[in-house]
């Protein structure tokens, strides 16, 4: 009758510690941090609904079908669906409860005393044995000190050790891993970012309206805004003339802040501070001051439209919507600070500062479709509906007249994009980076070493033992015999 053995159930509370040990191994969370980097990606790839709805939407209506999919997996809200969450608490969870146990063992760990002396040294590494007395053991004291090891004495032999700081570094840097987590959850729950195009001579307010683009996090409002304002006074850039590269961006702006008015330059690296609210000069461009008119000669839009650089040479597409017109008036333009013409491009600009502006356009009219209720991009024009009336190309004073009307180019005038940000975690997020870069490195050169010596009656014995195979202990072996030997 052959034995049978009979394992007995886990049972539900087995089970929870059995899944909290492998939630909280260090596989697990290599794992989910690898997860979380995959995850990521479609989130880099596919336009997202919270900073690009017009690209969203673009996206479904040319692929309807795949669309589909993409919002049952949330893609095109990544760092917001369920999923991505479920990785990022996870991650989090099975950081803590791997890392903190192992920082407590580690505390002990160096508070307690070196391992008592084996009694068979010659079975460790470096082994040797050489004549010597008592003296020895007081000369190994002092090497012991002088090179910071931890020494355990006995009646006839040293233990001593260290190298901690290898183990210490790399807690250190798992520890940083959750100070990071927790920097970016304190920007996403109560940060905000937003992004506004400003023309020399306008005010940006910071309200909803204002801004371009705005995203909130999840705990925060538009109650939340710093009351502040920004009126663009100057902008000035320099340009390398041989290599038409960007030399310096300066904006001379008057700030209204609770009240107080001052005078500030923004540059690229010089952001406004308000409170936790940093402005950013991102970008820059031009903004064509025209003046539209019906075939009544009556105005029916009148200042400046701001276009968008596709190049270094500021070389700037954009879109002049005159919903107010009778027939409804488009103009998909392009626009040249420093016109020129190639062959093989046509029109184009060769500098980025207003040498020779010029505005190019092509003329629609039609329902602009600005009343359906979709939204589209202020500078882009959907020509699908729409009948083209003619081409034409004016400099500033110009004015340039068609059947539904006349356009004249006023002026043109820089604009400036301010970037607004919000990031309450983003102080936890750099001290994280850096005590991680620290505990890195302290982790990759620190090496941890037990070295024992034993006075007998037969001379005296020396061993050291390499924790994780480090290399360098037969030199430090050999540096320890030698300080002993060489006093004798």
């Amino acid at each position: 009758m052959s034995n049978q053995v009979e394992i007995p159930e886990l049972g539900f509370i087995g089970l929870l510690r059995y899944a909290w040990r492998q939630l909280t191994s260090m596989r697990t969370a290599l794992i989910l941090l690898m997860m979380m980097g995959f995850g990521a990606i479609p989130g880099s790839l596919i336009p997202q609904r919270i900073t690009n709805p017009i690209a969203v939407r673009d996206f479904i209506t040319a692929n309807p079908h795949l669309a589909q999919w993409y919002e049952r997996l949330s893609l095109f809200d990544v760092y917001g669906s369920p999923w991505f969450s479920a990785i990022y608490i996870l991650l989090f969870i099975s950081l803590i409860g791997c890392v903190l146990p192992r920082s407590f063992e580690h505390y002990k760990a160096m508070r307690a005393q070196p391992p008592a002396t084996p009694k068979n040294l010659s079975r460790l590494e470096e082994h040797q044995t050489f004549s010597g007395d008592d003296q020895a053991l007081e000369k190994a004291r002092k090497w012991f000190k002088a090179n910071r090891f931890r020494i355990r004495e006995e009646h006839d032999s040293i233990s001593a050790e260290k190298g901690f700081l290898r183990e210490t570094g790399n807690l250190l840097f798992h520890l940083s891993l959750i100070l990071v987590l927790v920097g970016i959850s304190f920007g996403s729950l109560f940060g905000m970012k937003g992004e506004a195009i400003v023309n020399v001579g306008e005010r940006f307010i910071n309200l909803p309206t204002s801004y371009d683009t705005l995203t909130f996090g999840k705990l925060t409002s538009e109650n939340s805004l710093s009351p502040f304002e920004i009126k663009v006074d100057k902008f000035v850039a320099q340009y390398d003339p041989k290599t038409n590269a960007p030399k310096d961006y300066t904006a001379w702006v008057t700030v209204t802040d609770n009240g107080k008015t001052s005078k500030e330059i923004i540059k690229v690296n010089k952001p406004l501070t308000f409170g936790n609210t940093r402005v950013y000069l991102q970008a820059n461009g031009y903004s064509p001051v025209v003046t539209v008119r019906d075939s009544e000669g009556n105005v029916a839009l009148q200042g400046p439209v701001p276009f968008l650089p596709q190049d270094g040479n500021l070389r700037s597409i954009g879109a002049i919507k005159v919903p107010d017109a009778q027939p409804q008036v488009g103009f998909v333009g392009s626009f040249m600070p420093t016109n020129s013409r190639t062959p093989a491009q046509g029109a184009i600009s060769i500098f980025p500062e207003l040498l020779d502006p010029k505005l190019l356009f092509s003329i629609w009219k039609g329902d602009l479709g600005l009343d359906s209720g979709i939204p589209q991009s202020v500078y882009r024009l959907d020509t699908a509906k729409l009948t083209k009336v003619g081409l034409g190309s004016i400099k500033p004073g110009e004015t340039f007249t068609y059947p539904e009307g006349s356009i004249t180019l006023e002026n043109v005038v820089p604009w400036i994009n301010l970037q607004v940000v919000e990031d309450p975690g983003k102080k936890y997020a750099l001290i994280g980076g850096i005590l991680a870069v620290l505990g890195l490195l302290s982790s990759l050169y620190g090496r941890r070493r037990r070295i024992w010596i034993r006075v007998t009656t037969h001379g005296v014995e020396v061993a050291g033992l390499a924790k994780n195979g480090a290399p360098g202990l037969k030199t430090e072996i050999q540096n320890f015999v030698t300080a002993i030997k060489g006093e004798n």
